[in-house]
């Protein structure tokens, strides 16, 4: 895996931070994972971005992206657990990027994702994830189900269902990808970057071969992705059968500002982490009761798909 020489370097040392034992570096190993990119609109995106330093990445004048991504951890440092991330395309820098060449020149520009919503399903990872690395973790149930011809997930808090993603599964992994991303988030009156650097064997769609559906359900936290004027369907759909990932334990990070003096830390402070203890035990997955999701896409549903027995809380 390409990989920091820095990060080689200090393979197979022991560390402890706020009292989590890791072993460098800090990675996973066999994990399952999907992708679904959507078109929003870009000056709704921009509503959600904190500073004045983050700006949508446009893939035309007006539209920016919508990523969400849920991966299946196996195999960690901190236990098994999963991750489902809703984030917004972005860059970083003074101004807004002109359309499609911060994916040409991603470091140029600070190509990256915004995290706006990140719910995990154990203690441990929230406690680690946000108190650490200061990404938006917060406890969820969530599963992750890989089924005849389908992959989907569901994500529920509170006995509220918050989204479903579901996607019609890439039949061949074929494409060996090693690759490093950037995540933005903010924590602690702060924007925070980190970068995960993964590896696998990648099947994927675009265009109108991409076909999947997302679902909004009526929870708080999801209520502004309904602003953001989500396209009816994917533009890009990927599967990771099984990848292997390193999140680097550098990270940077700059004092969100604002125009006039702020009243409270944006968006938590460190209370919302020093009493979280370290149990690794995964939440129960969702429950099938509640309101019914409202389904985003108008066209391209996916057929039921028969259960193969694999789905894992």
């Amino acid at each position: 895996m390409f990989l920091p020489r820095r990060i080689q370097q200090q393979s197979g040392r022991y560390s402890r931070v706020d009292d989590i034992p890791y072993v460098l570096p800090v990675d996973s190993k066999g994990a399952p994972a999907m992708w679904a990119a959507f078109t929003v609109d870009a000056r709704r995106a921009a509503s959600l971005l904190p500073g004045n330093e983050l700006h949508p990445l446009r893939v035309s004048r007006d539209r920016s992206v919508l990523l969400l991504s849920v991966i299946d951890y196996l195999r960690t440092d901190i236990g098994a657990y999963i991750e489902f991330s809703i984030a917004l395309a972005c860059t970083h820098g003074r101004r807004l990027a002109p359309p499609l060449l911060p994916l040409l020149f991603q470091k140029r520009y600070g190509a990256g994702q915004y995290v706006v919503d990140l719910p995990v399903n154990t203690e441990v990872s929230v406690k680690g994830g946000k108190g650490i690395w200061g990404m938006p973790k917060h406890l969820a149930r969530l599963d992750f189900r890989m089924e005849d011809g389908s992959v989907s997930s569901r994500y529920e808090e509170g006995g509220q269902l918050a989204v479903r993603l579901r996607i019609e599964r890439p039949r061949f992994a074929w494409l060996p990808l090693r690759m490093a991303a950037v995540n933005y988030c903010a924590f602690r009156g702060m924007l925070m970057k980190s970068t995960l650097y993964f590896r696998g064997r990648f099947a994927f769609r675009v265009g109108r071969r991409a076909r999947g559906t997302l679902e909004l359900g009526d929870h708080p936290r999801v209520q502004a992705l309904r602003a953001l004027g989500i396209s009816p369907r994917p533009f890009f759909t990927g599967f990771f059968p099984a990848s292997s990932g390193v999140l680097d334990d550098h990270f940077e990070s700059w004092f969100l500002t604002q125009p006039s003096p702020p009243l409270d830390t944006y968006p938590e402070g460190l209370r919302s982490v020093v009493d979280l203890g370290q149990d690794p035990t995964p939440m129960p997955p969702p429950e099938s009761v509640g309101a019914p999701l409202k389904v985003l896409q108008t066209e391209g549903p996916l057929p039921d798909a028969h259960p193969s027995g694999d789905a894992r809380p």
